[in-house]
């Protein structure tokens, strides 16, 4: 035996051979799992346990990331993502409920939660993203189908997207998945007559809201003044009938700030009116002493 040590030792191949048996030895049994995977264990082809499963509200660092053994040549690792991943819908064509047909681009996000059942109904994460990608599809198209493409440009997109969120976290529960998010990337009318169609109506409406903000402007305008005439009224009639003297007054100086000034206009060239001081307009002028 010894002597069969010493041929090995004076022998780098032989040593080069140990240490590479070694070292399949070493990871056929033993593996390293990172904080961002799930390790499914496969005994035989059955799944068997999971190792650094996802947990909702687990500290980074705290998992079962690490070194494992396993049976070398009886179980193997699958590897599954445990950050978020996401997938993009085909571009879809939809029609509304006011007759627009609409091309619509989304995308989803969710999680494998349940690594097990993902490898039951799928066998790999990949697969998970083609089966939920036609199922967000008909969503889409069935909660789209039953409003109006105003409800895309207004809060109620919100709601669209829960209703689409929901329907499609039903059937990612089958296949071991949970779904984070749901999102509309982009919602266009088709190029050409539909398009400029549409432009055309959304044009005749916003002219139609104009005219009748104007004419509503205008009603409430001769509200406002009618409602400042009968004030002044009032007032001029208050004060005549408490001083006629000082009313005439001031009426008369109100028509000579008309009739000999600009009123605050400039009229250069601006002809001239001669009168006799004894004039009965210009009565205010001598006083009412006189």
């Amino acid at each position: 035996m010894s002597a069969m040590f010493d041929r090995v030792g004076r022998n780098p191949i032989a040593w080069a051979i140990l240490v590479v048996a070694l070292v399949i030895a070493f990871t056929s049994i033993f593996a390293v799992v990172p904080e961002t995977k799930q390790a499914l264990i496969v005994r035989l082809g059955q799944p068997s346990r999971v190792i650094n499963g996802y947990k909702p509200n687990q500290e980074f660092g705290r998992t079962g990331a690490g070194l494992i053994a396993r049976v070398p040549f009886l179980e193997q690792i699958v590897w599954i993502d445990k950050r978020v991943l996401d997938f993009d819908m085909e571009r879809q064509s939809v029609l509304s409920t006011d007759q627009l047909r609409l091309e619509v681009d989304a995308y989803a996000r969710y999680r494998i939660v349940n690594p097990l059942q993902m490898y039951i109904s799928a066998g790999s994460e990949r697969r998970v993203g083609e089966a939920l990608r036609p199922i967000l599809g008909s969503a889409l198209r069935n909660e789209l189908g039953k409003r109006p493409f105003a409800d895309l440009l207004s809060p109620e997109r919100g709601q669209v997207m829960d209703n689409i969120q929901i329907g499609l976290a039903r059937v990612a529960k089958q296949y071991g998945a949970e779904i984070v998010d749901v999102r509309i990337k982009r919602a266009d009318l088709p190029d050409g007559t539909p398009l400029d169609s549409a432009y055309e109506r959304m044009r005749t409406a916003r002219q139609q809201q104009a005219l009748t903000i104007r004419a509503q402007g205008a009603k409430q305008a001769q509200i406002i003044r009618a409602d400042a005439d009968a004030a002044a009224a009032k007032v001029y009639a208050d004060s005549f009938g408490k001083d006629p003297e000082f009313y005439d007054f001031y009426r008369a100086m109100q028509s000579y700030r008309v009739s000999f000034g600009t009123d605050g206009m400039e009229a250069p060239g601006a002809s001239s009116v001669i009168l006799s001081p004894d004039n009965e307009y210009l009565r205010e002028f001598r006083g009412r002493g006189r």
